[in-house]
């Protein structure tokens, strides 16, 4: 019998993790310390809490178990003595890595990036296409990990970080049946990305605006003040998965504006396969608004991430509009005590100083704002209309002769 003076909590327990990074030659100890924090924030993203971060410098990864001998015993002593249930690594691990380290650690789970992003992804997931890719997304970074991650699996309870996805009903799945799951999942995925090509030229009569960015640079935000539309912003990694697509009215002509998936350091490579009709949104864009958080130390790294990866997927050589967010965070950075004296004496604006600064000539187009402030919106909306108008005209050369008014381009 239940004791009603009691009270009883339904609460799930927090878990908990430690970090592991090494530094190299190639990844130098300040980069790695950024690096583990981003990685916590990812963590932080699923509800788990940070207790402890390991690095290590190294030439190289060791090939075993990632740390060297005398890290990994300095790891094993700390999870051993402290409540912890699972170590994330910065970098992928190799199937034979993660078969040494669990052998190490026991029954503690052993989590690298890319599962980590992978189970963000499955958590944000909203429409059936979203989860359909991550499905397949999971499946391919299981498949080579098969033995480790259904032994893993069968000694979890199949809850938290890590366990989301296919779960405890596939322990008994083979190598032979995660294989053709894979092949279903993309033939399913090429039923929907023919449906969504339909759709996209269905709509190629429209201007087509794509907004692209790192993770968490307001995105989202941007879109929801552009369009005026109700559109999920959250200041978590990966807040959306999903492509949201708004028609926008300016002056009579209207155009497709699309919030997409936010790009990210290591990335992983199944995610932006499986995600190939979510970014076909950006490859076929007519104009890019490349959105960067002026206000985070690492703002050039994250400009160059992300335009890599649109080469990658080529789209890097479209009109872009490049929008440094958040304005209202930054902080001037100063070379020296005389620098900073003459600029604090000032009354420049920090618009003012951004606007004759180098970032400024980063771009043909490059405007600075604050879309949850709303600052220098209205700069933003007139180069963004420029661009439209520009590309519409091109399309429509008769455009006002047809007599279109904002009503009736309304959908």
């Amino acid at each position: 019998m239940i004791d009603k003076k009691k009270s009883y909590s339904t609460a799930v327990k927090q878990e908990t993790a430690v970090l592991v990074a090494v530094s190299t030659q190639k990844q130098p100890v300040e980069k790695t310390k950024e690096y583990l924090e981003e990685l916590a924030f990812l963590a932080s993203t699923l509800g788990v809490e940070t207790v402890k971060t390991f690095t290590q410098n190294l030439e190289r990864a060791d090939i075993r178990t990632y740390t060297g001998k005398g890290k990994l015993e300095e790891i094993l002593t700390f999870v051993t003595a402290n409540p912890v249930d699972m170590i994330i690594y910065d970098d992928d691990l190799t199937p034979s890595q993660v078969r040494n380290l669990e052998a190490v650690f026991k029954d503690i789970k052993v989590i690298d990036r890319s599962l980590l992003i992978l189970d963000i992804f499955a958590m944000r997931a909203q429409t059936a296409q979203a989860k359909l890719q991550v499905e397949l997304a999971q499946y391919q970074y299981m498949y080579p990990r098969l033995t480790r991650m259904w032994t893993h699996l069968s000694r979890q309870s199949g809850v938290g970080v890590g366990m989301r996805g296919p779960g405890e009903t596939e322990l008994e799945t083979d190598r032979r049946i995660v294989k053709d799951r894979i092949a279903f999942l993309k033939e399913k995925l090429e039923k929907v990305d023919r449906q969504s090509t339909t759709r996209r030229k269905e709509r190629d009569r429209l201007v087509r605006v794509a907004i692209v960015g790192y993770t968490n640079v307001g995105k989202s935000t941007l879109m929801r003040g552009l369009s005026k539309a109700d559109v999920f912003a959250e200041n978590k990694l990966f807040a959306t998965v999903d492509s949201t697509v708004r028609k926008v009215n300016m002056e009579n002509i209207p155009f497709l504006l699309t919030d997409t998936v936010g790009f990210i350091r290591k990335l992983p490579t199944t995610l932006i396969e499986s995600f190939k009709s979510t970014l076909d949104e950006v490859r076929e864009a007519d104009i890019l608004m490349h959105v960067v958080d002026i206000s985070h130390v690492s703002f050039e790294e994250h400009l160059d991430v992300v335009n890599k990866t649109l080469e990658e997927i080529g789209a890097s050589n479209k009109p872009t509009i490049l929008v440094f967010n958040k304005i209202d965070l930054y902080k001037p950075s100063y070379n020296d005590e005389e620098a900073e004296d003459e600029v604090v004496t000032s009354n420049e604006s920090v618009l003012d100083q951004l606007k004759r600064s180098y970032v400024a000539d980063k771009a043909e187009h490059v405007v600075f704002i604050s879309a949850e402030k709303k600052e220098n919106i209205d700069e933003l909306k007139n180069v963004l209309f420029s661009m439209v108008k520009e590309k519409h005209f091109s399309i429509y050369p008769n455009w006002l002769d047809l007599g279109y008014t904002a009503v009736e381009t309304q959908e």
